[in-house]
């Protein structure tokens, strides 16, 4: 745990957010009976309603918080399309187990699409992505928000996404670089609390356990081959394709761990984030068509 906290901190110190022509500031909305904290990453000037981009962070559901923002996709999509992005401070499992995170995700959520408005965002272009568990949390919200019918998200970008709690042909036995079987195990032993190992896990915490794929948003993400989370991002994408949603899926050679934060000057890294960009690119100008 010191470890990945290490690893967090020492990111944010080498990456920073979007440029000067973007501004940051912490709102606190109500969630679960308590103040929970949001960073808005907002353009300073705009001609127009712009995409808006809830972007969960990762930390395999026990770690990370808002200090994440700088390290993640999300302020490079925010410059290069012009969004508004909302990142929220959801609860970790240390602290409440499932639902809890989901819960503030979606209030996030309901937030966002209550003050487009006065954010700026055209409410047919809110996006979710996220890294790791949030990209686990990405996948489980998109599910949610479809069945409540409230809130339409336009796309999904759950990157290298933790879905599974149950182990896969590549979590099983893993021992890639930075998360592994064991902490997959531990991360998930505390986010399902109880419920870990029973079979009976819900959809909307273990995102893999969905049977009905369809009308869930489009989807792009990418995932390294040798970490543990490739089989079911793979299985994650072929079950939204069969259901007859746009979904790919690029896929890296390596074992590392959110190489695309921990090496972003890595060539595979910046391929990685480019591809993301050209994915949500042609994502949202659907939403248009």
């Amino acid at each position: 745990m010191k470890h990945l906290l290490c690893i967090s901190l020492a990111l944010l110190a080498a990456l920073g957010c979007a440029g000067k022509s973007y501004g940051t500031r912490t709102v606190r909305i109500e969630s679960g009976g308590r103040s929970m904290k949001i960073k808005v990453l907002k353009p300073k000037e705009t001609s127009g309603p712009v995409p808006g981009i809830l972007w969960i962070h990762g930390g395999g559901y026990m770690l990370g918080g808002t200090y994440m923002l700088g390290m993640t996709c999300a302020p490079m999509l925010a410059e290069r399309f012009g969004a508004v992005v909302v990142f929220p401070d959801y609860r970790l499992a240390w602290q409440s187990p499932y639902p809890a995170a989901l819960e503030d995700c979606y209030a996030a959520l309901e937030w966002m699409y209550a003050q487009a408005d006065e954010l700026g965002i055209d409410r047919s272009r809110i996006v979710v992505g996220g890294e790791s568990a949030g990209g686990g949390l990405t996948a489980a919200l998109c599910i949610y928000a479809r069945d409540k019918g409230e809130i339409p998200i336009a796309a999904q970008f759950p990157l290298y996404p933790m879905l599974d709690s149950k182990d896969t042909a590549s979590s099983a036995d893993n021992h890639g670089r930075v998360w592994n079987t064991k902490r997959n195990h531990w991360g998930w032993r505390h986010y399902l609390g109880d419920d870990y190992g029973s079979g009976t896990e819900s959809k909307y915490a273990s995102a893999a356990r969905e049977t009905d794929y369809s009308d869930l948003p489009p989807c792009y993400t990418f995932v390294q081959d040798g970490e543990p989370f490739y089989q079911e991002t793979q299985d994650f994408v072929e079950k939204l394709q069969s259901a007859g949603v746009d979904a790919k899926v690029d896929v890296y050679h390596g074992d590392l761990y959110a190489f695309d934060m921990l090496q972003p000057g890595k060539e595979q890294s910046k391929l990685a984030r480019e591809r993301l960009c050209e994915e949500f690119e042609r994502l949202i100008s659907k939403q248009n068509e």
